[in-house]
């Protein structure tokens, strides 16, 4: 038995798999980007606010890719802001040997407000 197959008729293409034939799937793989929880926030903040917008891209196919993009952008903002904010402040190494729990203190602040400007900027813009 040959391990893959054409039918002539549809142009789908089988292979054999054990005493079967199953449908083969594309030779190309999708690229297949995580949306992730900023993603997931703008697509509720879409659905809500901008239901124009969201149908656009959902009926042209084209929400996933924007979704991993908007991704994307935050997680590097989000990432640049912490650490531009952690320097602006002085919270370092040297603060995190000698006061452990205030650097954490610190850091949490840091990064909510670092969120915080990531969610007005980028995900309910």
């Amino acid at each position: 038995m040959e391990k893959c197959i054409t039918d002539e008729k549809t142009g789908l293409k089988y292979e054999l798999i054990g005493d079967y034939y199953f449908l083969a799937g594309d030779d190309e793989t999708e690229k297949c980007r995580p949306i992730g929880i900023w993603g997931k926030r703008h697509l509720r903040y879409l659905r809500r606010c901008k239901k124009a917008i969201y149908t656009v891209l959902l009926i042209e196919g084209k929400l996933p890719d924007y979704l991993a993009d908007v991704n994307e952008q935050a997680e590097e903002m989000l990432f640049q802001l912490v650490k531009q904010m952690a320097k602006d402040e002085g919270v370092d190494e040297a603060l995190k040997r000698h006061d452990q729990l205030g650097w954490v203190q610190q850091m949490n602040s840091i990064r909510n407000r670092a969120e915080e400007i990531v969610l007005n900027e980028i995900i309910y813009n």
